[in-house]
């Protein structure tokens, strides 16, 4: 097999990536831009699509002849919504290629207060949602025998975090699915891996860790001593995306400042500095 001289380049490719309208999924929608891919944004919020394509748009303008960024209103829990987003994808930028599965919710609370309603919407967003976009774009990727699939996870995939329960057990149940998808459509020529970022302040969680004792304890045991940046997320999106990861199949990488990695040693936490 030839060895591709520039690993990382995803022209040609055409990217639909969930949840893609702010934070985590609008980073990597950002990245895919910079790296030659052209990419439709989807958000159950029409005024945010809007908002993140005129964004995009000015990193890589549209033109007449060669739409580079669209945005489309997309929800998840609907098939009907669904297909109509890779329909518009394959209509407007003239194929599809890859799915980034990171539309989602947050719900903190006492597990034991925790509703049936709220952790079946939960899962129903992060996981069924996911499977749902995953068939509606796979039978695309399995007749052209090419495609990528990346869910976001999360580091509570891994470890315990407290009254996120539905959260957790969703973002863990994102790797069960990464698993079976890049078992069971390897042979079709579709890749499915999972990205589980550590500690990135977004609109779901930023009031749960700034300035949080939850996020001082968050950064005490984070070897880096900060939380994340999205963009950090986004190169791992680039990465999964691209030829540089073309032998790369149902793995899920942790993104976190070596937070899994941390267990007894010096402290790291920002406030040792002054002691």
């Amino acid at each position: 097999m030839a060895i591709k001289t520039d690993l990382f380049d995803l022209t040609g490719k055409v990217a639909l990536v969930t949840g893609g309208a702010s934070g985590i999924g609008l980073a990597i929608a950002r990245a895919f831009l910079e790296h030659g891919a052209r990419v439709i944004v989807g958000s159950r919020t029409q005024s945010k699509v809007d908002d993140a394509v005129r964004q995009l748009d000015a990193i890589i303008p549209n033109d007449d002849d060669d739409l580079t960024v669209g945005g489309v209103s997309l929800d998840v829990q609907s098939e009907d919504s669904i297909n109509h987003a890779v329909k518009k994808a394959m209509d407007l930028l003239g194929g599809l290629h890859i799915v980034v599965n990171s539309a989602g919710i947050m719900c903190k609370k006492p597990t034991f207060d925790l509703t049936d309603q709220e952790a079946n919407q939960l899962y129903d967003i992060h996981v069924t949602g996911a499977l749902r976009v995953s068939q509606a774009a796979g039978h695309i990727f399995r007749e052209q025998h090419d495609g990528c699939i990346i869910n976001i996870a999360s580091i509570g995939s891994y470890v315990s975090l407290t009254e996120v329960t539905a959260y957790a057990c969703a973002k863990s149940a994102m790797m069960g699915l990464t698993h079976s998808l890049a078992n069971e459509w390897a042979k079709y020529g579709i890749r499915t891996n999972g990205i589980a970022p550590g500690f990135i302040p977004t609109d779901l969680n930023r009031k749960l860790i700034e300035g949080t004792d939850r996020g001082r304890r968050i950064l005490e045991h984070t070897p880096m001593a900060r939380f994340g940046d999205s963009a950090e997320i986004a190169g791992a999106a680039v990465y999964l995306a691209s030829p540089a990861a073309s032998f790369v199949n149902g793995v899920t990488i942790p993104v976190d400042g070596g937070y899994l990695a941390c267990g007894a040693g010096d402290s790291v936490a920002p406030w040792e500095k002054d002691a």
